[in-house]
């Protein structure tokens, strides 16, 4: 019997927003979608990053509500209470005090919070000629690891930037997450070149499934999103993708292709932890 056999199997639904200008409507569509894919047998419906703002440091103030007190965290949690789901909810921003943060949230089927996230790499990049980007111009950066527990296995937790940094993701593998979620929306010059290889490259380190939703792609916004919802799984193949434009992304993920390749090349067991090492979470 191969490793892991008969473990619970996850229907996971990435939802591919089109966020615009409208909050309420940007959160009552993001609801039509959840929906839509728990309707279709999805067991966790993830969101954008972002979805209930367009995504600008100009946008984040205005746009911000408490967290998990406000009217998008609330409409999330009688979603999921609806529909008797897992809700990853994508990111929103949100105002503690005199901070503004890009924060996730994690409802239970019964609605509850199960976990908050708060993204801790800040968004700062400055490409002569094609983008230039500072969101520590107005958000300050998180500074906890969020794990979630469900039936199926562990859940990590990270946004968009955070994926770049193997560091982040190795540590959550430490701790036993066998799917790391990154709402992300990747760019128009870093969104092709690094997107996928970014999913693929933490999903072979790790061993682990991967999955980012993102916003879908408007060419009319101040930025625009690469979009490309995608699954990953833990030999590093694509398991589920879509293009720019507005959907829903499903994937059946299978628990024991995590054992699996984790039996097959056991790399968590061969680390040279006499010669390096991970500093402490």
């Amino acid at each position: 019997m191969a490793a892991g056999a008969g473990r619970k199997g996850l229907k996971l639904a990435l939802v591919q927003l089109a966020v615009g200008s409208d909050k309420a409507q940007n959160v009552r569509r993001a609801c039509d979608f959840i929906s839509q894919a728990a309707k279709a047998g999805a067991q966790l419906v993830a969101l954008p990053e972002c979805f209930n703002s367009p995504y600008g440091t100009q946008f984040f103030s205005q746009y911000a509500e408490s967290v998990p007190s406000g009217d998008s965290c609330q409409a999330l949690s009688a979603a999921a209470k609806q529909h008797s789901v897992y809700i990853h909810g994508g990111s929103v921003p949100e105002r503690d005090g005199d901070k503004l943060y890009n924060t996730s949230v994690f409802y239970g089927p019964d609605g509850q919070v199960l976990g908050k996230y708060r993204k801790m790499h800040l968004f700062d990049i400055d490409i002569p000629g094609k983008i230039r980007f500072k969101e520590s111009e107005t958000l300050s950066p998180g500074a906890g690891i969020t794990i979630i527990d469900t039936p199926w296995c562990k859940i990590g937790l990270g946004i968009c930037y955070d994926l770049r940094f193997f560091e982040l993701a190795a540590v959550m593998a430490q701790k036993g997450v066998e799917l790391m979620l990154y709402p992300g929306a990747f760019n128009m010059t870093t969104g092709p070149k690094h997107w996928e290889l970014l999913q693929r490259g933490r999903a072979v380190d790790n061993q682990c499934f991967v999955a980012c939703a993102s916003p879908a792609r408007d060419e009319s916004a101040g930025y625009v999103a690469w979009g490309h919802s995608t699954v990953i799984d833990p030999w590093g193949a694509v398991l589920g993708t879509t293009d720019e434009k507005e959907g829903i992304v499903y994937a059946d993920l299978d628990f024991n292709a995590v054992d699996e390749v984790r039996s097959f090349i056991p790399t968590r067991h061969q680390k040279r932890t006499d010669v390096y090492k991970l500093g402490e979470a």
